[in-house]
């Protein structure tokens, strides 16, 4: 069986399309044009608001999506893959993309624990 892993950080510069800052800090929303899996959970496309406290992040799905999910998550080190924008990161594992950080600045990113 063939296993491919890749890191996907360029990815995250698709979701940054439809990215937005919002005013209330810790909070972005994204577009993501593809499913992808958190802690076993697929997460259909759409369009998705993500709000951090520090130690829980909040994944709720808008504009008819109704999914929610809240994951623990922990800073991140190094830089936002993207650059300045708020953006998402993932690892592909075979055809399935894992969502693996969220990026709601250049230097102020958290890893999703597993």
């Amino acid at each position: 069986m063939k296993s491919i892993i890749s890191r996907v950080g360029l990815l995250a510069a698709v979701c940054v399309l439809g990215a937005a800052g919002s005013a209330a800090a810790g909070t972005i929303e994204v577009k993501v044009p593809f499913e992808f899996q958190i802690h076993g959970q697929t997460m259909p496309a759409g369009e998705y608001r993500f709000e951090n406290d520090g130690a829980v992040l909040m994944i709720r799905g808008e504009h008819g999506n109704k999914t929610t999910m809240f994951v623990l998550a922990t800073p991140a080190g190094g830089h936002d893959p993207a650059g300045t924008e708020p953006a998402l990161s993932f690892t592909r594992v075979e055809k399935q993309y894992k969502l693996t950080g969220v990026w709601e600045s250049s230097s102020e990113g958290f890893q999703v624990s597993r």
